[in-house]
C-alpha cells in the first residue's frame, strides 16, 4: 500500500493535464527550509486551519509564502490535493498564484506568490488600519473579488465553487489589489451542474448561505451569498456576527437591511471613510443585499453582480428580506437564526476534531467531477 505522500504524488501526476509533469510544480524540501530559515518564528506570517504560513525568499530573490501542514491539522490530504490541482490550472490576477508544492516524509507544503499586505480582515476590522482603506480602495477590492469569483464560476475552463469566501481569504498585494486564496474547501462542478449536496459542512460562521449551513446544499449562489456578506463588511467595517443582547441581538446583514429600509444609509457606512461617492456606496450596499437574499433563486449570478457594479445604468431590483433577518416580533426569524447558529456551532466543533474531520473528508469532497 502506498504511503500518504506517494498516494498524493500519484494523484497529482495523473491529474495535472495542463502541465507536462507534476514534478514541474514540486519544490525540494531543503530549498524551502533554507528560504524560510528553517521555518523560523521570525518568518511566520500567521496560523490557519491548514497550519502555519511562513514568508520565504528563494536563492534568486523571489519572495514566497509557504503553507506548512501541521501534524494535527483539521485539514488533510483532500484539501492539499484540491488546492494543488485547482490552482495549478487557474490563472487570474485576482486569484493568489500557486508556485508549487513540496512532499517530504510527513511534510506537506504549499508554495505561493508572496502577497505583502496580508489579508483584508487585518485591515477592514482593525480600528486603526481601516482608515487606510478609503472608498476608492474598498470599491477596487469589491470589484476585484467580483472579477475573481466570476472567473471561478463562469470564465475559467473549470467551474469552481469556493465555499469559504471571507475577508481573511482575500489577500492584498502591494497596490491593495485583492487576490482570492485558500481553495482547500473548493468544489469542482461539471459545466451543466447547478448544485450539489454534502453531509459535511465546511466554511465560516457568518458567511455560509442558509441552504448550505442547514441542509448541506451548495451552488454558485452560496458563493454569491458569501460575496454579499463580504461587500457589506467592506462598506460598514463590521463583521457579520451576532451583536447586542437579549431582544436587540442581530447580525450585520439584519442591521444593514433595517437601516436600508428606513433610508438611514449613513448608519451603515464605516465612519472612518470620510470621502467617496454616496451614490456608489449606496449602490454597493443595495447589491450586497441582493446577494444575501434568503431565496436562492432571487440572488444574482456573479455575471449580473459585475454588470451591476460596472454600470450605473442597470436598474437594481428591490431586494427581499435577507437570510437570518432578526427582529423582535417574528419568532420564526429568531428560530431560523438560532438553528443556523446551532448548525454552525456543530460545524466548528467538528472542524476542531481533526481525526474525525479527515475520515469524513475523503468521501465528501471531490476535487474532480465524477
Amino acid at each position: 500500500m502506498l504511503a500518504l505522500n506517494d498516494r498524493i504524488f500519484v494523484f497529482l501526476v495523473e491529474g495535472v493535464h495542463e502541465i507536462s509533469t507534476a514534478e514541474s510544480l514540486q519544490f525540494d524540501f531543503n530549498t524551502i527550509r533554507a528560504a524560510t530559515d528553517n521555518f523560523s518564528d521570525s518568518k511566520k506570517l500567521g496560523q490557519g486551519g491548514f497550519g502555519a504560513v511562513y514568508m520565504g525568499q528563494l536563492s534568486n530573490g523571489q519572495e514566497i509564502a509557504v503553507k506548512r501542514l501541521s501534524q494535527n491539522s483539521s485539514q488533510g490530504e483532500v484539501e492539499f490535493k484540491n488546492e494543488v490541482m485547482l490552482l495549478a490550472r487557474l490563472q487570474h490576477r485576482n486569484l493568489v498564484r500557486l508556485l508549487g508544492f513540496c512532499l517530504e516524509g510527513v511534510e506537506q507544503l504549499l508554495i505561493y506568490e508572496f502577497v505583502p499586505n496580508a489579508s483584508l480582515d487585518q485591515f477592514i476590522f482593525d480600528p486603526l488600519k481601516r482608515a487606510n482603506l478609503n472608498w476608492d480602495r474598498r470599491h477596487n477590492i469589491i470589484m476585484g473579488v467580483a472579477r475573481g469569483m466570476l472567473y471561478l464560476h463562469e470564465e475559467s475552463r473549470l467551474r469552481i465553487i469556493h465555499r469559504d469566501l471571507k475577508a481573511s481569504n482575500i489577500l492584498l498585494d502591494s497596490n491593495m489589489n485583492p487576490k482570492i486564496s485558500d481553495f482547500g474547501m473548493a468544489r469542482l462542478f461539471e459545466l451543466d451542474q447547478t448544485r450539489a449536496e454534502t453531509n459535511r459542512i465546511v466554511g465560516t460562521y457568518g458567511y455560509m448561505a442558509p441552504e448550505y449551513a442547514m441542509h448541506g446544499t451548495f451552488s454558485i449562489k452560496s458563493d454569491v451569498f458569501s460575496f454579499g456578506v463580504l461587500v457589506l463588511e467592506i462598506v460598514s467595517g463590521q463583521k457579520n456576527t451576532l451583536f447586542g443582547m437579549d431582544d436587540d441581538t442581530e447580525v450585520l446583514i439584519s442591521y444593514v437591511w433595517k437601516n436600508w429600509r428606513e433610508g438611514s444609509i449613513s448608519n451603515i457606512i464605516d465612519p472612518s471613510m470620510t470621502s467617496g461617492s454616496s451614490t456608489e456606496i449606496a449602490r454597493c450596499i443595495h447589491i450586497g443585499l441582493l446577494c444575501v437574499q434568503e431565496n436562492v433563486v432571487s440572488r444574482p449570478t456573479m455575471t449580473s453582480v459585475l454588470l451591476m457594479l460596472n454600470s450605473h445604468s442597470v436598474t437594481l431590483q428591490v431586494p427581499s428580506r435577507p437570510a437570518f433577518y432578526m427582529h423582535n416580533n417574528i419568532e420564526s426569524d429568531m428560530r431560523s437564526t438560532e438553528d443556523y447558529c446551532m448548525r454552525v456551532s456543530e460545524v466548528e466543533e467538528s472542524r476542531s476534531k481533526s481525526n474525525q474531520f479527515s475520515k469524513n473528508e475523503t468521501s465528501m469532497t471531490e476535487p474532480f467531477p465524477r
